[in-house]
């Protein structure tokens, strides 16, 4: 189990701000610039790294201004098949057969 399991949404939201704010600047980009670039207000940007709450939607353009879309795929997964269930399940049939008559006795 991680750690983050135990924090509370609002400490969530200052730890991803947190994490955004240190992508921005390892970018070596200014909040003017980013915001801009993500075409959002400064104050949405300030809002979203200070974890004050923020819209999906301000998320996105920032990530995208970022050049880092790939964090998305890290938030929420493409879902995989997992080997163990295909062994677990059964076969889809491969073919439909028709139903056979019951034989006449004579």
């Amino acid at each position: 189990m991680s750690a983050h399991s135990f924090l509370a949404p609002g400490e969530l939201q200052e730890l991803l701000g947190e994490r955004l704010k240190r992508l921005r600047l390892n970018r070596n980009l200014d909040q003017r610039t980013t915001a801009e670039k993500a075409g959002i207000s400064e104050k949405a940007l300030r809002n979203l790294e200070s974890g004050r709450g923020s819209t999906v939607d301000t998320l996105l353009r920032v990530l995208k201004a970022l050049d880092h879309l790939q964090g998305l795929d890290m938030l929420a997964p493409e879902i995989s098949v997992n080997p163990l269930d295909l062994l677990r399940k059964p076969k889809a049939p491969q073919r439909a057969r028709r139903a056979r008559k019951p034989r006449e006795e004579s």
